[in-house]
């Protein structure tokens, strides 16, 4: 998932251009990107949509992030997305083990109520103060946790951060990267709203790409390129990768879990790293 597009849930004429373009998500939202007056008629869209032929015959992942839990439109949310089609239903506004744990039996009790066993995994924001600090606590607290998206617009601009300054980036990324590794689940890096600041987008990928982030989120189609070429495995690296993978093929039998590749001594972390690469490589 190098790159989730955000799709407007209140522009339907969209859904399906999203949908053929080259995003490897999508995340259909029915939170910030529509009107209090337009929630109904997005909801209904994006349900129809998520539920259809096209959308079943796509390999790309699906994610609908729904309404604030605390909002009078979650359980609606709830209702019409817990469905087949979907993958992800990615929650805003968590901010605590508890609150996370309250948001995913509502979603259980959705699919229940829509007669959908298999179980829908969640991607929860990590967009306040609060959230950052029990980051690690809400990637735990349910296995249904599939990963982190960090979301710097509402946590830095609300406090007056600057993100123009690389260590405030770097601080709050590697914060929820570490967060997100000791539950064991990946991170996501959020959106970057200036679109015509190319340079600036890229920095943060490739931020996010240094520090082990899946993917990076998209606010336009054509940042979908630039998250692709921040999030490439080059070739030097796919072929460092695959001369440990042969490496440790050819070690002898004889109980040894160090052995040296291109002069670097390799153990378990740097072999899971190079299994991890030519598995994302083959993927892509």
């Amino acid at each position: 998932m190098r790159s989730k597009l955000f799709v407007p849930g209140s522009r339907p004429e969209l859904f399906a251009k999203a949908l053929a373009g080259p995003a490897d998500a999508l995340s259909f939202d029915l939170e910030d990107a529509v009107a209090e007056n337009a929630k109904d008629a997005a909801r209904a869209a994006v349900a129809a949509f998520v539920a259809s032929a096209a959308v079943a015959a796509s390999p790309k992942v699906v994610i609908v992030r729904v309404n604030d839990p605390a909002s009078p439109h979650f359980a609606a949310d709830l209702a019409a997305v817990a469905r087949a089609g979907v993958t992800l239903i990615n929650l805003p506004k968590i901010e605590s083990a508890s609150a996370l744990r309250a948001a995913v039996a509502a979603v259980e009790r959705a699919q229940a109520d829509n007669a959908f066993a298999q179980p829908i995994q969640v991607l929860v924001n990590i967009e306040t103060p609060r959230a950052l600090g029990h980051a690690a606590e809400i990637a735990a607290a349910h296995p249904r946790v599939a990963g982190l998206q960090l979301g710097l617009g509402d946590l830095f601009e609300a406090e007056g951060i600057d993100r123009r300054d690389r260590a405030n980036v770097h601080a709050a990324m590697f914060a929820v990267r570490m967060a997100a590794a000791q539950a064991g689940v990946f991170a996501l890096d959020g959106a970057y709203a200036d679109l015509h600041d190319d340079a600036g987008f890229s920095a943060e990928a490739q931020a996010a790409h240094r520090l082990g982030y899946l993917g990076k989120t998209c606010v336009h189609p054509r940042q979908v390129a630039l998250a692709h070429a921040a999030f490439a495995i080059s070739a030097s690296e796919l072929a460092a990768a695959r001369r440990v993978l042969a490496a440790a093929e050819a070690m002898p039998a004889d109980g040894r879990g160090v052995f040296v590749v291109d002069g670097r001594m390799i153990d378990l972390p740097f072999l899971k790293r190079a299994q991890a690469l030519v598995a994302a490589a083959e993927r892509t």
